[in-house]
This record gives structure tokens, C-alpha cells and sequence, in this order.
């Protein structure tokens, strides 16, 4: 007898896009609210509607959902489109500040929660782009 193996996705595991609606509505909620986050609430226009939509379409896809972010935007190239931003150790700190109280708010499955903040947790700290970033040949790492 031979044995069918299903692999579900981490869309479909935390409840798909009710929850990353959820998730991407309490992130900005936090972003707007916490003292901790002024600095990069600062960097995002007074009006977030567009910016919610795109990191949704973007976790959607992220997370193994539908293709909702790349016929749009194309590759991610996430780095490349934040340069503009600066982006040290203490951004990411707010960042994962504001996405860690939105995980534990909305997605249930802690498995699956610890699994989503280790990766965020990883493109998080790639994302930054200041001296010193270890990730960055301008940090003084080639």
C-alpha cells in the first residue's frame, strides 16, 4: 500500500487570508500605536490602504497562498525596494516588535506561529541596510 503524503502550507495552517487580513491590520494597528514604532511609522505614508494591501498580497504569497503579489510587483526584491529607507538594528527591532504582537494576536497554531517569527525574524535582520549590517558588504563584511 502506498502512502500519500499532503503537505499544506503555512497559508493554509493559521487559516489563510482571514488571518493574514487579521495579522496585516494588527501589525499596522501596532505600527500606529506603539512609542516603540514612531520611527518607522514615519517612513510609511499618513494613509496605509495601499501599503496594508501589498504586504498582504505579499504574506499571502509568502506563505504558500495564492500568487497574489508577484503578476503585480514582480520578484520581491525586498532589500532593493526598502534602500531608500534606513534601516538599522533599531527598525528592526520596532518592525519585529509590531509583527511578533500581530502574530501572537492572530494566529492561533503555535507551531506554526514560532515557525512564521523565526523566518520574519531572519528577513527582518537582512533587511537592514546600515553601516554595520553584517549582511551588507558596506557593513565591513565582504
Amino acid at each position: 500500500m502506498s502512502e500519500t503524503i499532503v503537505t499544506v502550507s503555512m497559508f493554509e495552517r493559521i487559516g489563510g487570508h482571514v488571518v493574514i487580513d487579521r495579522l496585516v491590520e494588527s501589525f499596522y494597528r501596532r505600527m500606529d500605536t506603539l512609542p516603540e514604532a514612531a520611527g518607522i511609522r514615519a517612513m510609511h505614508q499618513d494613509d496605509l490602504a495601499s501599503t496594508k494591501q501589498v504586504l498582504k498580497r505579499y504574506l499571502s504569497e509568502w506563505t504558500g497562498g495564492p500568487k497574489l503579489y508577484s503578476p503585480e510587483k514582480g520578484h520581491p526584491r525586498l532589500r532593493q525596494r526598502h534602500i531608500g529607507f534606513p534601516i538599522g538594528s533599531a527598525e528592526r527591532d520596532a518592525w519585529l516588535l509590531c509583527m511578533r504582537g500581530a502574530l501572537e494576536e492572530t494566529v492561533a497554531d503555535g507551531a506554526a506561529r514560532g515557525e512564521l517569527d523565526a523566518a520574519l525574524t531572519k528577513l527582518a535582520d537582512w533587511m537592514r541596510n546600515q553601516a554595520g549590517n553584517p549582511h551588507d558588504a558596506r557593513g565591513g563584511h565582504a
